[in-house]
């Protein structure tokens, strides 16, 4: 066991300040971080009025947008006449087509209709004096009653009385508006309507075998074009997918990311060499250029892009104009911050031999900053993908604005989902290249 006096105490404290004589800061920073990160949470909550935001937030509508991104409603309406019979409505673009006759709506032999919403736990049967609603096991009659409707026992909870209407909400499976004269239900299927062929394609509503029969070996529907090609041009020209415009939209989404970063990367590159301190040591260019730099990075893609559509009007051409203009900058700060941190001593012995300075850069320079340089523009190549789906709902053209148009109308969140997962699979796809390609020039395995 080793003593250590007075003395040789002293002399390790001398020798190591730092251990034995720690700052206020060093002693205290990590617990004065931790109550700084808490206040400022406590004022953040202060500040946006979180409670009353998530109070008051409608928490319904999540469920409700998120069901109508994997499901589609048929909405027919009877219509009572003035001699007892009913009709029956469907809205002018139904997914069912102009005539439909589904397995779901009976006619009874009394006269009335019994539509099933959920199987037979959910049904609804209209007649001329009242309709029965059936649901959750019990049947609840609204009769029609001297030009008013009345129901008839109890109210139960997920049906609702207003002074000239009923509403019975069925949950996912639908609901049902009921009036003196009118019925209208709202049935909802899992799935997407009409997703390959619409109510006006020859193979509308046609089995899947019956289809492929006729493509491959039926006889030719329009004598002077295959089934095959009359197939693709239902499918691609489909009026309610629209996959035709949405497929031409996403291409331009990818040229426009990447004609904006590759001309970005392009007027970057030299301009990086003048804003190198070690490269070009003239402090006021330096300066200038970085500061240029900066201009370019500050203003954001998306205000580019709308300065830009002002100008050259929408379309992808503004589009790419916002990402070259970003990416010029962005690309520029970061090849410039590279060649400042290369290594100076490859450089000096080229220039030691008496070699041009294009050769100095060529042997010196470049094998250093090359990795740095491919991996940042395919990182901003990918990341521009998905900047260039948001400049495009400003009019920057892209598949942007398609999505832009299908949220607007709060009525199509199907056609929002099959362009959102578009995009994901884009990006996807884009992530996996740029991570193979930049494996492959720089010669490193992927992991």
């Amino acid at each position: 066991m080793t003593v250590i006096d007075a003395n040789r105490m002293n002399e390790i404290e001398a020798r190591y300040p730092e251990y034995f004589h720690r700052s206020f800061r060093q002693r205290f920073g990590g617990l004065m971080i931790l109550i700084a990160t808490l206040l400022y949470s406590l004022y953040a909550v202060w500040f946006f009025d979180l409670p009353k935001l998530f109070a008051e937030a409608h928490w319904e509508r999540v469920g409700i947008y998120l069901s109508q991104w994997v499901s589609y409603d048929v909405q027919p309406e009877f219509r009572i006449q003035d001699n007892g019979s009913i009709e029956v409505r469907y809205p002018r673009f139904s997914p069912l087509g102009d005539n439909p006759h589904p397995d779901w709506l009976v006619d009874n032999p009394d006269g009335s209709i019994t539509v099933s919403i959920s199987g037979v736990s959910r049904t609804v049967t209209v007649s001329k004096s009242q309709t029965i609603v059936t649901a959750h096991g019990i049947s609840v009659p609204v009769k029609v009653t001297s030009g008013a409707l009345e129901v008839v026992g109890p109210v139960p909870g997920w049906m609702t009385v207003y002074d000239d209407n009923v509403l019975a909400d069925l949950g996912f499976a639908g609901n049902v508006s009921i009036s003196v004269a009118r019925v209208k239900i709202r049935k909802r299927f899992i799935g997407w309507a009409n997703f390959i062929f619409d109510t006006q394609s020859f193979f509308f509503d046609k089995p899947a075998g019956e289809v492929v029969s006729l493509i491959v070996s039926g006889p030719r529907i329009k004598p002077d074009q295959s089934n095959l090609s009359l197939a693709f041009d239902d499918i691609w020209n489909n009026s309610e997918w629209q996959h035709g415009d949405v497929w031409t939209k996403l291409f331009q989404t990818i040229v426009m990311a990447f004609l904006g970063t590759l001309l970005g990367s392009l007027a970057a590159f030299p301009l990086a060499f003048l804003a190198a301190r070690n490269i070009t040591p003239n402090r006021l260019l330096n300066q200038i250029l970085k500061r240029f730099f900066d201009f370019l990075r500050s203003v954001d893609m998306l205000i580019w892009a709308l300065f830009l559509t002002r100008a050259f009007g929408p379309g992808p051409l503004a589009g790419s104009g916002a990402i070259f203009l970003t990416e010029t900058g962005t690309l520029g700060k970061l090849y410039s911050e590279g060649l400042e941190n290369i290594d100076n001593k490859p450089r000096e012995g080229i220039q030691s031999t008496g070699a041009q300075t294009v050769l100095v850069h060529r042997y010196g320079i470049m094998p250093q900053i090359v990795p740095v340089i491919v991996s940042q523009t395919l990182y901003q190549w990918e990341s521009n993908v998905r900047g260039a789906t948001i400049i495009g709902a400003v009019g920057a053209g892209g598949i942007g604005l398609k999505l832009w148009e299908a949220m607007r109308t709060n009525a199509n969140w199907e056609n929002v989902a099959y362009m959102v997962i578009l995009i994901l699979i884009v990006v996807f796809i884009f992530d996996a290249a740029s991570n193979a390609l930049r494996h492959r020039l720089m010669g490193t395995k992927a992991h």
